[in-house]
């Protein structure tokens, strides 16, 4: 990833309009009580309201609306079978299996988690009320379930697994499960209005408060060895709601120094641990950070980011094989498999880097943020609307999806979340200014600013962003700051109701027009894509082929994948083949992708040459059901 800062550089436009090249912002935000919430530390940066932005047609509104239909498509009372069942409510819906069949021991995370949060995020990015009502149904039954049980205790498990916990018995992350419930009642609460959702959240927050301020430090600690999602990060945001300091003590309760201290030191000692245990932790230091002002939790929180994303990502984005980070930092040398990249650690990678930038303004995260989109997220959904867990990286795989009911694994729980809030990352704004994030069509709704910002855009297929203002009344100047991603190409252009500017802005910077702006403005930026090589961090010979930030991937063949290979009750099938040698390659620089042409950029569709045989390539997000390889074994 590109580290530099550029320097700002600015021009007058002859229509009146100010632009300048604007570097990333690096200095701390104010520091004071952000009138009538909870937050000490004001964010620099702040995205919109989900309500106040909707996606245009394109390829993200097509892959939201598969995610709404398979999210219809489930069944509220077998969703709630387990939750009455350990409620002793009468419930004859036949039980979903997998990780929420009865006997499973993360049961609930899904159905009475993720399934809420994924709802309540559809609502409030798309208005879809059908959604709503199930959320609020099940809301309903939850706290029906929570009444019958004891002192706000609300889980799809007894309590005897805390229990066990206490004694260090192994039992499957019971915590991980109770912070997606409290994580989709908060939710169900803040984007849909649900008051019964706050009440089921306070009575849930309340239990975890008790439960853990009755155990020692020391045996809090051991405790915390077993997988415990985000609860951090959950307590403090009910902290945020209420304003109960018990439950910001609670959340600082679940925080384990042998993992923090390392990296606030900025020691990285993530070799040998589980990913997704352990990212959710450092979203809920972010959350901290941002609600008490300790700045220790800034930098646990901005050092792990950096580390992760520098010397431990492969070239779509995601992180980790077999769950784990397995080797020493900036040696991927050898992971390429099966099981790379779990789906999960994209998803929370993505919300710490959105934290960060919040703060700081800076858009390198904002480059990673679309990578990680464009690749990990997007070509991680089938026509079906079922998500995968692992995106394998050896040659010769095939994508692996999960089963419409047999499944539930914690990937398909963050992927229908992620799938419900494209939305929330598209616009930035500050006090003077709207920050255009990603390139999706879309529109902007600003109230404040009497103006709707409408985004229209072929991206990545072509290579233009056209931006136009509506019923703009302002008398005041303000901005619209449009990031000109690190892997623009030369020739970038900007032109303002059809007039080109002479000043351009460097790659990895915001580029800002200032002015009063009118009904009917339109901004036209052209940023050129062009291929490059995406090396594997500890063999360079080993390159992914970059078109902007998309990841292409070879096809090897068109053969489908044989039906043992589908996924039910587990992530990866019983039995899989070895993966095939990478596609090598003879390149004379291979400092560039010169052995890969442009079929049609309009198409996204390109040609390689390997060993005498030509191989086509395209995206991987556009990959279905064929046999593909991501990295090429170059030799120059």
């Amino acid at each position: 990833m590109n580290r530099r800062r550029f320097l700002a550089t600015s021009a007058a436009l002859s229509l009146g309009a100010h632009l300048r090249a604007q570097d990333a912002v690096t200095d701390l935000p104010s520091e004071r009580k952000h009138g009538g919430s909870r937050e000490t530390v004001l964010p620099r940066l702040s995205p919109f309201p989900l309500p106040q932005v909707r996606l245009l047609p394109g390829v993200f509104a097509q892959e939201a609306e598969k995610n709404a239909r398979y999210l219809d498509s489930l069944s509220v009372d077998r969703l709630l079978y387990s939750f009455h069942a350990e409620a002793g409510i009468s419930n004859s819906a036949e039980p979903y299996g997998g990780w929420e069949a009865p006997a499973c021991e993360l049961r609930g995370h899904f159905n009475g988690g993720h399934y809420l949060s994924a709802c309540a995020l559809a609502y409030a990015t798309s208005s879809n009320e059908d959604l709503k009502r199930k959320g609020d149904r099940m809301v309903a039954a939850l706290l029906k379930c929570q009444q019958k049980l004891n002192a706000g205790y609300l889980s799809a498990f007894p309590e005897t697994f805390f229990d066990r916990l206490s004694r260090e018995e192994k039992v499957w992350a019971p915590f991980y499960t109770l912070h997606k419930i409290l994580a989709g009642l908060i939710d169900m609460y803040t984007l849909t209005g649900n008051e019964d959702a706050l009440r089921a959240a306070e009575g849930l927050g309340g239990w975890i408060a008790q439960w853990s301020a009755n155990r020692s430090n020391a045996q809090m600690q051991r405790i915390l060895r077993t997988e415990y999602g985000g609860t951090n990060e959950a307590l403090a945001n009910l902290y945020a709601i209420t304003g109960k300091n018990y439950y910001l003590d609670a959340a600082r309760r679940f925080e384990q120094p042998s993992f923090f201290d390392p990296l606030a030191a900025h020691r990285d000692e993530l070799t040998g641990l589980h990913a997704n245990t352990n990212v959710p932790k450092v979203i809920g230091a972010a959350r901290l950070y941002e609600l008490i002002g300790d700045l220790r939790y800034r930098s646990i929180a901005e050092y792990f980011l950096e580390e992760v994303v520098r010397e431990r990502t492969y070239a779509h984005g995601g992180t980790s094989n077999f769950e784990h980070w397995k080797t020493p930092p900036g040696r991927l040398d050898g992971t390429l498999t099966i099981a790379d990249a779990e789906c999960c650690v994209a998803y929370n990678m993505m919300k710490l880097a959105r934290h960060v930038f919040s703060w700081t303004g800076d858009p390198r995260w904002m480059d990673y943020y679309e990578r990680t989109l464009w690749n990990t997220r997007l070509g991680t959904q089938n026509n079906n609307g079922l998500k995968m867990y692992f995106t394998p990286l050896a040659a010769g795989y095939w994508k692996l999806h999960n089963s419409a009911d047999q499944s539930f694994f914690c990937c398909t729980g963050t992927g229908v979340e992620e799938f419900a809030k494209f939305t929330d990352t598209i616009y930035f704004h500050d006090g003077d200014g709207v920050y255009v994030n990603q390139f999706l069509p879309s529109e902007l709704h600003w109230p404040e600013k009497k103006i709707r910002l409408r985004q229209e855009t072929a991206f990545p297929s072509e290579d233009v962003v056209r931006l136009i203002v509506r019923g703009a009344a302002a008398t005041e100047p303000f901005a619209v700051h449009i990031r000109v991603p690190e892997w623009t190409a030369p020739g970038g252009s900007v032109s303002v109701n059809g007039t080109r500017s002479e000043v351009f802005a460097q790659p990895g910077s915001y580029l800002s027009i200032r002015r009063i702006w009118r009904d009917g403005d339109r901004v036209e930026i052209k940023l050129p894509l062009s291929l490059r090589p995406c090396p594997l961090p500890g063999n360079p010979a080993m390159q992914a082929a970059m078109y902007g930030p998309i990841m292409l991937a070879g096809v090897i063949s068109n053969e489908t994948a044989p039906p043992e290979f589908a996924l039910t009750g587990e992530p990866l099938p019983k039995k899989y083949p070895d993966p095939q040698p990478a596609p090598q390659i003879d390149a004379k620089d291979g400092d560039s992708v010169n052995w890969m042409d442009a079929v049609s950029t309009r198409d996204l569709t390109f040609r390689a040459a390997s060993q005498g045989k030509t191989i086509s390539v395209m995206p991987w997000n556009r990959i279905t059901t064929e046999r593909y390889s991501v990295y090429w074994n170059v030799k120059a």
